[in-house]
């Protein structure tokens, strides 16, 4: 990893996943992009917004941005590792609720995972 793949000082794009904000869609996990502070959605969600950022942009290094998690991974060796601390927010909202945000959240979202793994 370069150091190119990080950069401390640089905040996030915001609270939640660019995308699913702008699309009133919800996620599982939401993932910082640790070069530009891209928000995205984890791998776990519906559309895969951090690592399809991370495959547009060549930014192949995220952060978790939920709250208490502080651990890196990089999508090109498909490793977890500690990194240096980033600019506030480290975190979205407690309030925003995981998943989230809560508002947006189907009554049937398991289903509706269940369903994009089938």
């Amino acid at each position: 990893m370069t150091s190119a793949s990080i950069d401390p000082d640089v905040p996030p794009s915001g609270p939640g996943c660019v995308e699913c904000t702008s699309d009133g869609s919800w996620w599982v996990h939401l993932r910082r992009c640790a070069q530009c502070g891209h928000i995205g959605c984890c791998d776990d969600s519906l559309h895969r917004h951090a690592r399809r950022h991370a495959e547009a942009t060549g930014h192949r290094v995220i952060q978790s941005y939920e709250p208490g998690e502080e651990w890196f991974w990089d999508f090109t060796t498909e490793e977890l590792f500690a990194g240096p601390a980033l600019a506030a927010p480290t975190e979205h909202p407690a309030s925003q609720g995981v998943p989230g945000p809560r508002e947006r959240l189907p009554e049937d979202w398991r289903a509706e995972l269940r369903s994009r793994e089938s």
